[in-house]
């Protein structure tokens, strides 16, 4: 076994060791654990990458040539965009690795979610990508989902449940991440979000409240609330982009004139064009803010070609040029 394939072993157990912590319910140091052992996992994975690509000796320090480089190091080296969603990820996490020894407190689960999720997420493509390894078929692709127990965050209860720094340090946190995610993508923060609606059958409800005919406060109570933004967070190019890693992630050849061919936009055309993609709501969500419309697209539109390319990837690029050449 060659130095890459232990390291990727070994990244692949830490991995696991990461995601099993974080969702077993009876360990209370969850969060210290996984943040050590998704580093760890990240750090093998990288150093696997450097030695594929830079040769062995880039793992180690030119002056110490007995000792290997920090995560740190390897970040900044195969993630080169300071600005990269995925490198402030990583940067985040490994701060909170250096850190939980001392302020970790159990409310940093409600601030860190969004970024852990996100940096599993992301541990997930880089294998694949990197080394050729799905890692759904280590771990199942359901578990890699992390359970979250959840505690709103309210700043007078925590400064006055911890002392003074620990309680600046959560505040502070959170303060500077909230915004980060805000600006980024899914690459640095999965956004974990409540919804409440309203429903008569009590089996269904996990909260109960009334409405209060003698409160100053006046409400409004919303039927439906949607963000774009939310729903349909991609655009052409993106959906290209998670379509291929689908085809190569499931071997498949997609097929065009008999010539194997890389999903392009040309063909996400096609699929829009013929199945009226733009005209479901579900599927796809117009900005009329200029004289040309903008197009987004949910999940489910990715879900849907890719399904329909499944079904018959040597044949179903031809099939729609050809109905589409006939309307």
């Amino acid at each position: 076994m060659t130095t890459c394939e232990r390291l990727v072993d070994k990244a692949k157990e830490a991995f696991v060791m990461a995601i099993e912590i974080y969702n077993k319910p009876s360990i209370n140091y969850r969060l210290e654990g996984f943040s050590f052992f998704i580093c760890n996992a990240w750090e093998l994975m990288l150093k696997a990458h450097m030695i594929n690509k830079f040769g062995e000796n880039s793992i180690y320090y030119p002056d110490k040539p007995n000792r290997t480089i920090t995560l740190e190091n390897c970040v900044q080296k195969i993630f080169t965009n300071e600005k990269a969603p995925l490198r402030k990820n990583l940067e985040k996490v490994i701060e909170l690795r250096n850190t939980s020894t001392h302020f970790i407190t159990e409310e940093y689960e409600a601030v860190y979610i969004p970024l852990l999720q996100a940096c599993v997420f992301n541990f997930v493509d880089k294998m694949m990508e990197f080394h050729g390894v799905d890692m759904t078929r280590v771990i199942p692709e359901n578990f890699i989902t992390l359970s979250v127990r959840l505690k709103s965050l309210n700043e007078t209860e925590i400064r006055g449940k911890y002392t003074e720094q620990v309680a600046e340090r959560l505040i502070t946190v959170q303060q500077t991440l909230e915004p980060m995610i805000e600006e980024n993508n899914n690459a640095f923060a999965i956004r974990v979000e409540h919804y409440h609606y309203l429903t008569k059958d009590k089996n269904q409800a996990t909260e109960f409240y009334h409405i209060e005919k003698e409160a100053a406060d006046g409400v409004r109570i919303l039927k439906e609330l949607k963000d774009p933004n939310d729903t349909h967070k991609y655009n052409a190019k993106a959906c290209i982009r998670e379509i291929n890693k689908r085809i190569q992630k499931e071997g498949i050849k997609l097929l065009l004139n008999g010539a194997e061919v890389e999903f392009n936009i040309y063909h996400f055309r096609l699929f829009t064009a013929y199945f009226g993609i733009k005209e479901n709501e579900r599927l796809c969500f117009t900005y009329l803010i200029s004289t040309q419309p903008q197009y987004s697209y949910s999940q489910q539109a990715i879900d849907f070609i890719f399904e329909e390319i499944k079904k018959a990837p040597s044949t179903i690029l031809d099939d729609l040029k050809k109905k589409m050449q006939k309307k």
